[in-house]
């Protein structure tokens, strides 16, 4: 990844859009370049998708809930969280290192299905304990981690150095 590449990426972050000609616009790559290095962070991996973003609290899914998971479990860490991973409303979920196993992060319609979310968690098998937190108001929910650095930095953290050691 050069420079460039980061440029786009910052931009696509920044403006929340894979637009070539809004990219264009606020990076000065010709459309042409815009298109090709596209592809190529399609293809390797770096560019997920096209999906556009959803705003929860908009669409009525404005309560968020993030519940640390404690477990014992015996089969792998990946089987035990599919199972996390299938209770509807949870978005995100986390293999972690100490106390907690697993955080959990869920999406839902009121504070009244909280319980239900709860209760599907509990009856897990190997599911010890949670530990739920309600949050009061989102103070950043990006996806797109660029977003949140300065371009000057990524540039410096991502691409690789040309200069002699």
């Amino acid at each position: 990844m050069d420079e460039r590449d980061v440029r786009l990426l910052k931009a696509i972050a920044d403006l929340g859009t894979g637009s070539p000609e809004a990219l264009h616009e606020a990076t000065g790559i010709p459309v042409s370049t815009i298109h090709y290095r596209l592809n190529n962070l399609r293809e390797s991996g770096v560019i997920e998708n096209d999906l556009y973003d959803f705003d929860h609290e908009a669409l009525g899914l404005g309560v968020t809930v993030i519940v640390e998971v404690l477990a014992d479990y015996d089969d792998s860490h990946e089987e035990f969280a599919e199972r996390l991973l299938d209770i509807e409303g949870v978005t995100e979920a986390f293999f972690t290192m100490g106390e907690t196993d697993f955080v959990v992060i869920a999406r839902l319609s009121s504070s009244d299905t909280v319980e239900r979310l709860i209760s599907e968690f509990e009856a897990i098998d190997g599911v010890e304990r949670t530990n739920s937190t309600f949050t009061i108001s989102t103070l950043r929910d990006e996806s797109r981690a660029p977003a949140t650095y300065d371009l000057d930095t990524l540039i410096d953290e991502l691409t690789e150095s040309t200069t002699p050691p």
